[in-house]
């Protein structure tokens, strides 16, 4: 065969027909007929944010069935017993989070005055320094 009789036999194949297939699934996790269902899986390479778990979490904790939680969000049932088993002490942590502790505000003031001390260290130096050198100011600024 020659080059040219390759080119129209090439040209001549039929080409497939663009749309989609009768029960594909796009790459989103949409089925053919546009739905993804309330919340879906993610795509591939995304990460679980903690909103999302939360969402997952409080409908297990709801009674939504933990086998068809696993398959619509497409994680493991290990994962999601894992996550349900984790919330309550995350919310016991949450909830014993003191605003107003006297022992933070001792400690913030304990730091204002190390901060305080450090800074007058400092400038008690720097004057030990000049008059080590016995210049005055405007000197000894211009020759650092």
């Amino acid at each position: 065969m020659t080059k040219e009789a390759v080119k129209v036999s090439r040209s001549r194949r039929s080409k497939p027909k663009p749309g989609p297939t009768e029960g594909a699934r796009r790459a989103t996790g949409v089925g053919p007929g546009g739905s993804a269902g309330r919340s879906g899986g993610l795509a591939p390479g995304q990460c679980w944010s903690a909103g999302r778990k939360r969402d997952v979490v409080l409908r297990l904790l709801r009674g939504e069935s933990l086998d068809s939680l696993s398959r619509e969000m497409g994680v493991e049932m290990y994962r999601l017993e894992q996550w349900r088993e984790r919330t309550p002490a995350g919310l016991e942590a949450g909830l014993e989070n003191r605003q107003h502790d006297p022992l933070n505000a001792e400690l913030d003031a304990a730091k204002r005055h190390i901060g305080e001390l450090s800074m007058e260290i400092e400038l008690l130096r720097e004057r030990s320094r000049a008059l080590e050198k016995k210049l005055p100011l405007g000197t000894r600024r211009s020759q650092r």
